[in-house]
């Protein structure tokens, strides 16, 4: 299935190899702003990322576990790369508006990037415990890309208004990322640069 996502009409892959840090973002244009907040977390800090983006009109969620390396050389490529990865996905669910979750199988990873988001996310409640976080929203699964890396990986769900998304952004014009959105890219980036220089 994910080959015919791949082949389907306006589909793209996107990323770039840097450092052995990754950001990845497998629902771009369905899960708004993911592929750019990884692609600017991934500017800023010389990382890789790599995101499946779908056209505005896309409506095609393949689950993550279902994102088979084996049929995509470019995400291969990026995991064979990337000691970690930190995924990034959007979700809406009643009572988490303002919950950002951080899963993933690799929780020492988990732990340490909620440390940064409490610093610089004062408006949200970060949730890095497994079992308060929804059981399809953990990422725990094996084959998930997020966790097929050397040393693991974060898989982030982010909420609307940390997006930039929302009633709460009505008076936002732009230009780039409402200050939430800039807080979310700064500590992902920060992340990465200290990840990428640390022995994992």
């Amino acid at each position: 299935m994910f080959a015919d996502l791949l082949s389907a009409p306006g589909v793209e892959e996107r990323g770039a190899l840097r450092s052995r840090v990754g950001f990845l973002a497998l629902h771009g244009g369905l899960e708004e702003a993911t592929a750019e907040i990884a692609e600017a977390a991934a500017s800023r800090a010389d990382a890789s990322w790599y995101a499946v983006v779908q056209p505005t009109d896309g409506a095609w969620h393949l689950p993550s576990h279902r994102f088979d390396p084996d049929k995509s050389p470019r995400l291969q490529q990026v995991l064979e790369h990337c000691d970690i990865v930190v995924s990034l996905h959007g979700f809406g669910r009643a009572g988490f508006w303002t919950s950002v979750l951080v899963g993933g199988a690799e929780r020492s990873l988990a732990e340490r990037l909620s440390i940064d988001l409490h610093k610089v996310l004062p408006e949200y409640e970060i949730v890095d415990d497994v079992e308060a976080i929804p059981s399809d929203l953990r990422g725990l699964d094996a084959r998930n890309p997020v966790n097929r890396t050397r040393g693991g990986g974060v898989q982030l769900e982010l909420p609307p208004r940390v997006r930039g998304m929302g009633p709460h952004w009505s008076d936002f014009d732009g230009p780039g990322f409402t200050s939430h959105t800039e807080a979310l890219v700064d500590a992902l980036a920060s992340f990465a640069v200290a990840s990428a220089s640390s022995d994992l």
